[in-house]
């Protein structure tokens, strides 16, 4: 097991729809990787693509919430349905000391598939239905930062245009 590095701001794998996943026979370390690394950073929720992979897969982990829901992977998933709104201060581990507070719908209906490729639909509410529409957000290319408006965002403009910045040497240094 390692802790992967987590793409941050500016970089494009985080503008990008991520592929879906066809194949999960080598998805194991990958899993065991990114939990690591969420719980290195301190987080709830990973995608893929903010540790660099452009695949359709993130994992959640809110047992040590009120909620006490076992850590989970997601696989291919799709909102079905939501209702409901309400605002919640979140961050993100790709634009680190950065919230914003979010509107979201408060229950979802979520079909995904397990690490064995087994489709699931389930009725979700809570934190696990934020964190979810937050990390599916992050594999359609969306981030905390488009959900909030022009002057929600300024005191923030710095941070933002720093880490979009360094996020762009690192790929010129990967070249």
């Amino acid at each position: 097991m390692a802790v992967l590095d987590i793409v941050k701001y500016g970089d494009p794998i985080l503008r990008k729809v991520c592929n879906p996943v066809s194949d999960f026979s080598n998805l194991d370390q990958l899993i065991y990787d990114m939990f690591d690394t969420m719980y290195e950073a301190e987080g709830i929720g990973l995608a893929a693509n903010q540790v660099g992979q452009d695949m359709n897969l993130f994992i959640i982990d809110i047992a040590h919430t009120e909620e006490a829901v076992e850590p989970c992977v997601y696989i291919n998933g799709k909102i079905i349905s939501s209702k409901g709104e309400s605002p919640f201060e979140e961050g993100c581990l790709s634009i680190p000391e950065v919230t914003f507070e979010i509107m979201r719908p408060e229950f979802i209906h979520f079909k995904y598939q397990s690490i064995d490729g087994e489709w699931h639909e389930k009725e979700i509410g809570g934190l696990l239905a934020r964190a979810i529409q937050h990390e599916i957000d992050h594999l359609t290319g969306k981030m905390i930062v488009d959900r909030v408006n022009d002057v929600a965002r300024l005191p923030f403009k710095k941070q933002l245009k720093t880490l979009a910045k360094e996020s762009k040497q690192r790929l010129n240094n990967l070249a």
